[in-house]
């Protein structure tokens, strides 16, 4: 192949790694690599919950790309995608267009909605630093306007989480931590506030073993949150939700809905034509799509099995080995080697129940509380060392035991 031109899509977890690791291991006569990001700055995914929380700065979840990515190695191209055009091997983005020899799709993911009636419109996600933002401030304007309404609104003060997941338990800890911090800022009486996460299957944390699975659920309780399981959503509206629980239909008043119930790949990956499963693309082992040699697909966008045949999750640790193995098979691919097969290391999983507790499922041990709290802020600063270097890591990283 002569000199390709590498086009990376997207700057999230996966896309970052691949395009870090690549502008050391691919010289500039080897191949010309693009990234293309709608913004400036990589987030810190696994943050977000904490924004939208307030429990932590949106500017601290953001890395300036260019604090890690070599402009002389790697051109940065900030537009926004709109299509992929396999046929032509050309990306169509908002302000331009670009052919590539060698795509790699790290576009993220968007919210499944599953049809139901009203979440688009009223429904609100932590998707992205500006929607965990929106979060915030739409929770603050509602405490807001209820201490300075002749009649208070019913249902102001309650904010309902669908979906027990990761994304859900999380934000459920670090919001019902900051509670008492809003209710003083507007003169509230905290048991007024009802913060309710609702779950479609019979328990929170659907895979965790039963004793992370009942501590997290008594660590959430014990601190306010009202957990309703095996509630089917039916219906959301501008001020409630509906729900279904042991075939009878129930509603809570509600202006601030958070669904956390589900991704899907993003929508420009839906359209090309490759095969899909689980919302994501079937890939082979080397992680290229079946149908297309050319595409490589990470993230959120990409469908893996492990060793066991069970699906992978679409983690930022996944991701993130995704990208550095990307990487090197592309790199081996140029120098005219052989490519390897992708094998992920999942050494556990690590949720936070807010700044002082969690739990962590790590090499088949359990870890409760502020040991796990420690484990993952140990986790998030290993992953802005291996990104950028001491430097991002002295910059951003978290040093506190607890903030």
């Amino acid at each position: 192949m002569n000199k390709p031109h590498i086009v990376i899509l997207g700057a999230g977890y996966g896309g970052m790694m691949a395009a870090a690791r690549m502008q050391k291991l691919i010289h500039s006569n080897e191949a010309k690599i693009t990234l293309v990001n709608k913004n400036d700055y990589h987030y810190q995914t696994t943050w977000l919950h904490e924004n939208a929380a307030g429990t932590l700065h949106h500017d601290r979840s953001k890395i300036d790309i260019k604090e890690v990515i070599d402009r002389n190695r790697i051109k940065l191209i900030l537009d926004e995608v709109v299509s992929i055009k396999r046929e032509e091997k050309k990306v169509k983005l908002k302000n331009q267009e670009l052919y590539y020899d060698i795509l790699i799709v790290s576009l993220g993911f968007e919210p499944a909605i599953y049809g139901i009636p009203g979440l688009s419109e009223f429904a609100y996600s932590i998707k992205d630093i500006n929607s965990a933002r929106l979060i915030r401030e739409r929770i603050e304007y509602n405490f807001a306007l209820y201490t300075n309404e002749n009649k208070p609104t019913d249902g102001r003060l309650n904010i309902v989480i669908g979906g027990g997941g990761l994304t859900g338990v999380e934000f459920a800890g670090e919001l019902i931590n900051r509670i008492p911090t809003i209710c003083e800022e507007y003169d509230i009486e905290k048991n007024l506030v009802k913060v309710y996460l609702l779950e479609g299957r019979d328990c929170v944390l659907y895979g965790y073993d039963d004793s992370a699975v009942q501590y997290a659920m008594n660590s959430l309780q014990s601190r306010g949150v009202e957990i309703i399981n095996d509630a089917t959503v039916k219906a959301c509206a501008e001020d409630s939700i509906i729900y279904e629980k042991g075939g009878s239909e129930h509603k809570i008043s509600t202006k601030s809905v958070i669904w956390t119930a589900g991704t899907k790949a993003n929508s420009i990956v839906e359209r090309l034509n490759l095969s899909m499963e689980h919302g994501r693309v079937k890939v082979r082992n080397d992680l290229r799509s079946i149908e297309d040699d050319s595409i490589y697909l990470i993230g959120d966008c990409s469908l893996n099995y492990d060793e066991n045949g069970n699906v992978l999750p679409s983690t930022a640790q996944i991701a993130m080995q995704q990208g550095e193995f990307i990487a090197r098979n592309i790199n081996a691919k140029i120098k005219g080697k052989e490519m390897a097969a992708f094998l992920p290391d999942v050494p556990g999983r690590i949720t936070s129940l807010g700044s002082d507790d969690g739990i962590a499922d790590m090499f088949s041990r359990n870890l409760f509380g502020w040991k796990a709290a420690l484990l993952k802020r140990v986790a998030d600063n290993w992953y802005l060392f291996k990104l950028g270097g001491i430097q991002l890591l002295m910059k951003k990283g978290k040093f506190n035991m607890f903030h």
